[in-house]
């Protein structure tokens, strides 16, 4: 998921459990212009950093702890990705979408998205 400052989502993507964060990274910023790209550690590549910073974005991903040379972040900056914390703490107050009742892809997204519509509304 991408969001914006107010902790709005601006991208929403279902991927499988065992699928890995990053291989979502392209998807989830493509038409998209942000400025920074703040993410955890699940994001820490020096190619995705790479294509951030050709795009102009300011990159602000955690180093993995097993990096030799980890990269330097604005660890202020870093802070704001509470905001996306906050955003899924307010998403899951939604039993369908903490507890995926829905079983198919397709429903569990529709769910998740009204639970989304409903956050932004409060």
């Amino acid at each position: 998921m991408s969001c914006n400052p107010l902790g709005h989502p601006v991208e929403l993507k279902l991927t499988a459990a065992q699928a890995s964060d990053i291989k979502q990274a392209e998807g989830l910023l493509a038409g998209h212009a942000p400025e920074a790209v703040i993410a955890d550690a699940g994001y820490d590549s020096d190619a995705l950093a790479e294509r951030i910073a050709g795009r102009g974005a300011t990159v602000v991903v955690k180093p993995n702890r097993c990096r030799k040379a980890p990269r330097e972040i604005d660890r202020h900056l870093y802070k704001e990705r509470n905001v996306v914390e906050r955003f899924w703490s307010k998403a899951k107050q939604y039993r369908r979408v903490a507890t995926r009742y829905e079983k198919k892809a397709a429903n569990f997204l529709a769910f998740v998205q009204v639970a989304s519509i409903m956050v932004m509304l409060q």
